[in-house]
């Protein structure tokens, strides 16, 4: 591990300990911390403490009479060990990117304080999603999931390759990792609420298709939401890049076209699994052996799954059609009434002030008029 350099932001070192301190900091901290681990894996004393944190453990893979058979993981509760050290991993990683990639890139666009927070969340999200989609599709391509789809209801629960514990450990660690990220990056409050409602939803779908054995399932559902959410991420940051229309409006097309093909895949791959293909299992609930086909399980994922893509869709449309109404409308040109010269409103008659005096003064006032005046005498 390498400890990252913190930023700058001002000449003078801020308190130890301090807010300042920490935010500017918090990489190499969390980087000291991830080494004591792997350390401790290099003493023989500290050693079987630093590997629960590090390695994959609940293997359910009997190599005394298949030596040759691939190793197979299930779930348990030394994963919270191993998501808390690749948690620190997603941090410091978090902070690389931002400190040596997206801060350098935004400094050459001039963006302003609202583009530069979306600029920083959507390239973190491109580059987790990004990740995250390529990952899972090697998975699927390995293990032959698409060739064989009704092993997801045939065979459940399905054990776990290596690739595909590790694969979700991190999906967890990453999800956890955006709290405290709230803290570091000094996001604004306005934009708190939205950042933790998203953080939560991923960490829910993920951890509920972790602990209910419906890995395999959910490596594709993910891949769908990944491939549409990557895509609409790279949209604005060519639109906050590019200053030529067309090929800003030509991103967004396709975008737009595969986030929505995305959803309804989902929501069609979901209800043909849990309505489908579990229905026509034997109905069994077993917490050992990590068996929960049963029907209010089915009819509650179905229903909560299919209930989220279609709220996203709804928002999506909703969200397109608002922008082409504004786009449609014609611009109404605002004309500036005409201003009156200054020296007609500042010119009043004798008359005008005459007219407003009462009928005493206007007596005295008349008097005053029609004496001689000085220079006449």
């Amino acid at each position: 591990m390498v400890a990252v350099k913190g930023r700058k932001s001002t000449s003078k070192n801020p308190p130890i300990l301090s807010h300042e301190f920490i935010i500017q900091n918090h990489a190499d901290i969390f980087s000291c911390v991830a080494m004591v681990f792997v350390i401790g894996l290099m003493v023989q004393v500290t050693s079987p403490w630093a590997y629960m944190f590090i390695a994959l453990h609940h293997n359910v893979t009997n190599t005394t009479e298949e030596p040759t058979a691939p190793i197979r993981y299930t779930t348990g509760w030394k994963d919270g060990c191993a998501v808390f050290f690749y948690f620190l991993i997603a941090i410091i990683m978090h902070a690389v990117l931002q400190e040596y990639i997206f801060d350098k890139m935004s400094k050459r666009l001039h963006l302003s304080k609202v583009k530069l927070s979306k600029f920083n969340e959507s390239s973190q999200l491109i580059v987790f999603y990004t990740l995250s989609a390529l990952w899972a599709i090697d998975i699927i391509i390995r293990e032959n999931i698409l060739t064989n789809l009704w092993i997801l209801w045939e065979s459940y629960p399905v054990p776990m390759s290596a690739s595909l514990k590790l694969f979700f450990i991190g999906q967890l660690s990453y999800w956890l990792h955006c709290y405290p990220e709230l803290y570091f990056q000094r996001v604004k409050k306005e934009e708190i609420l939205q950042r933790v409602l998203h953080a939560t939803i991923g960490c829910f779908f993920t951890f509920s298709a972790y602990f209910f054995n419906f890995q395999h399932l959910a490596l594709i559902l993910l891949t769908l939401h990944y491939v549409g959410d990557v895509l609409l991420h790279t949209a604005r940051l060519v639109h906050f890049s590019s200053q030529k229309e067309k090929r800003t409006k030509l991103v967004f097309l396709v975008a737009n076209s595969i986030y929505v093909v995305a959803r309804l895949a989902t929501i069609a791959l979901t209800c043909v699994v849990f309505l489908y293909g579990l229905a026509t299992q034997e109905v069994k609930f077993d917490y050992a052996t990590g068996n929960y086909n049963t029907p209010a399980l089915q009819y509650s994922a179905a229903l909560i799954i299919s209930l989220f893509q279609g709220y996203l869709l709804y928002v999506f449309v909703a969200k397109q059609i608002k922008r082409s109404r504004e786009n449609a409308a014609p611009v109404v040109v605002k004309t500036k009434p005409k201003q009156k010269s200054k020296k007609r409103e500042g010119k009043k008659s004798d008359y005008d002030d005459y007219d407003c005096l009462p009928e005493v003064d206007q007596e005295t006032k008349k008097n005053l008029r029609n004496r001689p005046s000085a220079k006449a005498k």
